[in-house]
């Protein structure tokens, strides 16, 4: 159903609490048959509702409630009974005209009455009454919308810069926003370079061995010896904390042989070791142990210092 303007208007004051009794009893008898009205009552009384919660009941003093009811018993003492103006007489009919007889004495002229006055016309005060009330509850209507805007403002103000003045409810919820800031990998530290020339008194090396002091990996570059067919060179580390030379596995028949197996010792032990190469059978040494004299051997100096 449309609702007209004074229709809104009631709505509003009603919730606002301004009407009187007649017009209270008005809206409530609509509220009780119409639906609708009663959901624009309830918007009405929500909206408003924000305004009571942020203004903070107050007391008022005695005094006011005795001027009221000094103004009360006044205003009723000096009311005037109401009186209803009575109905205009009918008009007269109009005189008419009548024959003079013939008389024996002389009179005088018989002078006519004026005839009566019209009665005045009544005047229609209904559309001035009605068109008063319309502009008073736009009036209304006009004060709430600012009123209202006023309240938002506000509490949109509060909400910014004092927010725990706020009830909790009308409170803005926190908001976390996370932020991922990726940071450069550093930069990998150089660690410190080993390398041990393996050669046979003093000569040309027949193999070069990098060890790397941070992984504890080595390579085996092989410089200027050849196996002989059906044989092998094996590496070996041979150091005072061990009771026998250990192992470091066969080198390849290529240029380069890498290896991880230093991880097993410690940078003392790497560092002070001396490493040979034994010719072995093919495939290296079946007991773990070298089973000829090491023909190639050296021992492992610095060529890059580790970063400090």
């Amino acid at each position: 159903m449309a609702y007209s303007e004074d229709h809104i208007a009631l709505a509003a004051e009603y919730a606002l609490g301004t009407l009187d009794a007649d017009e209270r009893a008005q809206v409530e008898t609509l509220m009780a048959v119409d639906t609708e009205f009663t959901a624009i009552v309830h918007a009405w009384e929500y909206r408003l509702g924000v305004l009571n919660q942020m203004v903070g009941s107050v007391e008022p003093r005695p005094i006011v409630w005795e001027n009221i009811k000094a103004a009360i018993g006044h205003s009723t003492g000096q009311q005037a009974a109401l009186v209803l103006p009575e109905a205009p007489p009918p008009p007269s009919p109009p005189p008419t005209e009548r024959v003079a007889e013939p008389v024996v004495a002389e009179a005088p002229a018989a002078v006519e009455a004026p005839p009566a006055a019209a009665p005045p016309t009544a005047v229609d005060n209904s559309n001035v009454i009605q068109l008063t009330g319309r502009v008073r509850r736009l009036r209304s209507v006009a004060s709430i919308a600012t009123a209202l805007a006023a309240a938002l403002i506000g509490m949109l103000a509060v909400q910014v810069y004092r927010p725990e003045l706020l009830p909790e409810a009308l409170r803005p919820k926190p908001r976390i926003q996370t932020v991922e800031v990726k940071t450069p990998a550093p930069s990998p530290v150089p660690s410190a370079q080993y390398v041990a020339l393996l050669q046979r008194d003093g000569g040309s090396p027949a193999f070069i061995l990098t060890v790397d002091a941070a992984t504890k990996n080595f390579t085996v570059r092989k410089v200027g010896a050849d196996a002989e067919p059906g044989k092998s060179f094996e590496l070996w580390l041979i150091s005072d904390k061990l009771p026998q030379p250990r192992s470091l596995g066969v080198i390849g028949g290529s240029d380069f042989t890498a290896r991880p197996v230093l991880a097993d010792f410690d940078a003392g032990t790497i560092n002070a070791a001396t490493y040979a190469v034994t010719v072995e059978q093919a495939g290296g040494s079946p007991s773990g142990k070298p089973t000829s004299a090491p023909i190639y051997t050296g021992k492992l100096i610095e060529t890059v210092p580790a970063a400090r």
